[in-house]
């Protein structure tokens, strides 16, 4: 016989238990529902994390009543007991959302609460393992010999701005990508701009008072042309194997606001090598600004939304003085340029995978012959995202994240999901290749 899904819950210390009886829930949009599909073993490098003010809630497996835990008595202890989630490394996209009620609590902080149980001897969470790529493995990562290498890089380009907030991103908020710059590999950062045309709900570096925690703090001063043309030319000359650079990072706002700088340090780097690729990750809201880069030598974009029906991008992203219909003319550019397309897709299961919702991805990945979908669980509170998508975009029954998939796929043959950016090297049966 199986195992079950023990649902767990947290003590006041933080401290994650399985409960005696009561099955995990697990939260698709509105709906709480039984545990459904299969889990997989909670992943190296993911943590279990309890959620301040939610309450967690249960299956009861005699009578398939769904139960609310407001008390738990451990060790002759009588406590209130918080729901527990899981974070998740990168290359793992959630399908379900931790079953839980909000109580007196905190707006949470901005993580990707993924569901998760207990069941024989182990976690296990609601997940698809998307992308197994090794190289962002974060073992890679935050090596004793780091701090170092940012000492040296920062040597080499002394007061380059480019250089100061990456230092910050590497060494205070780990950032991967930021990292990348000081170790001379991979996907480097080129974080480009202090201002933003957006008002994301769910933003990471810019929250009012009243929101939650922001994740990091945004880049307070916007480099020059010079400053990122040298820092991008010397990843894209020494890095080896899949080099890129990327403008467009969290700890800043929308690179196309500085189109004009961007341009221009594009167009030094070519001056000096034609290695490696230029990428920009945008929400793709100023055509004009964006054709200038694919002039000045961009070749691959990778456009951020939560959504393809202007209703719901509109209610997250809250545009100022662009809307969907701009985002949707970029993303025709980009196709009508060869630039490699990649969607930057903020899943959150029961919202993303409505019918409606579906069916308006699978049209867009079809009309543009979209490259690349990456798969991103949307980072928010989750009662914050149901109250921004409720009665928004385009409605249905949730269909299921790893179908959503499925059919995104089957909507355009050759398209890759993967939640990490492809080299030039893999991009040899893109769309985009094909029109150059």
């Amino acid at each position: 016989m199986n195992p079950v899904p023990k649902l767990l819950f947290a003590d006041p210390k933080g401290r994650v238990m399985e409960h005696p009886y009561l099955l995990a829930t697990l939260r698709s949009g509105e709906e709480l529902v039984p545990p459904q599909g299969k889990p997989i073993p909670l992943p190296r490098d993911a943590k279990l994390v309890h959620l301040p003010g939610r309450l967690p809630v249960g299956l009861n497996p005699d009578t398939g009543e769904l139960e609310l835990v407001r008390e738990m008595k451990v060790n002759g202890k009588t406590f209130v007991p918080t729901a527990v989630g899981a974070v998740l490394p990168p290359g793992y996209t959630r399908t379900f959302l931790p079953g839980e009620l909000k109580a007196d609590g905190p707006i949470l902080p901005q993580w990707a609460y993924t569901a998760a149980a207990w069941v024989g001897e182990g976690p296990v969470v609601w997940a698809l393992h998307t992308d197994t790529r090794s190289h962002w493995e974060p073992e890679r990562y935050s090596t004793p010999e780091l701090k170092e290498l940012v000492e040296a890089h920062m040597a080499r380009f002394p007061g380059n701005r480019v250089l100061s907030q990456l230092k910050t991103c590497a060494l205070l908020y780990r950032c991967f990508t930021s990292q990348n710059i000081f170790y001379v590999r991979d996907e480097g950062a080129i974080p480009a701009s202090v201002m933003c045309n957006a008002r994301c709900v769910g933003c990471i570096s810019d929250q009012p008072a009243d929101g939650p925690p922001a994740s990091h703090e945004r880049m307070d001063d916007g480099p020059s042309a010079k400053e990122m043309g040298e820092i991008g030319l010397y990843h894209l000359e020494h890095a080896p194997g899949r080099t890129m650079v990327s403008f467009g990072q969290g700890c800043e706002g929308e690179p196309l606001t500085r189109w004009k700088f961007i341009a221009e340090s594009i167009r030094y780097m070519r001056e000096h090598t034609s290695r490696g690729s230029i990428n920009i990750n945008t929400n793709a809201s100023l055509t004009q600004g964006l054709e200038a880069l694919f002039d000045a030598g961009l070749d691959a974009i990778r456009v951020s939304l939560n959504s393809a029906s202007k209703g719901l991008y509109e209610a997250y992203y809250k545009p100022v003085k662009y809307g969907w219909e701009d985002v949707e003319r970029s993303i025709a550019l980009a196709r009508e340029r060869g630039a490699y397309l990649a969607l930057n897709l903020l899943l959150f299961p029961g919202v993303t995978d409505r019918e409606g919702e579906v069916e308006a991805l699978e049209r867009l990945v079809r009309k543009y012959e979209v490259d690349q979908v990456q798969t991103r669980s949307l980072c928010i509170d989750p009662i914050q995202y149901l109250e921004v998508a409720r009665e928004q975009g385009a409605g249905g029954e949730p269909v299921g994240i790893s179908e959503l998939l499925r059919r995104l796929k089957a909507a355009r043959p050759g398209l890759i999901i993967g939640n990490f950016a492809r080299g030039l090297s893999e991009r040899k049966n893109a769309a985009g290749a094909r029109k150059r």
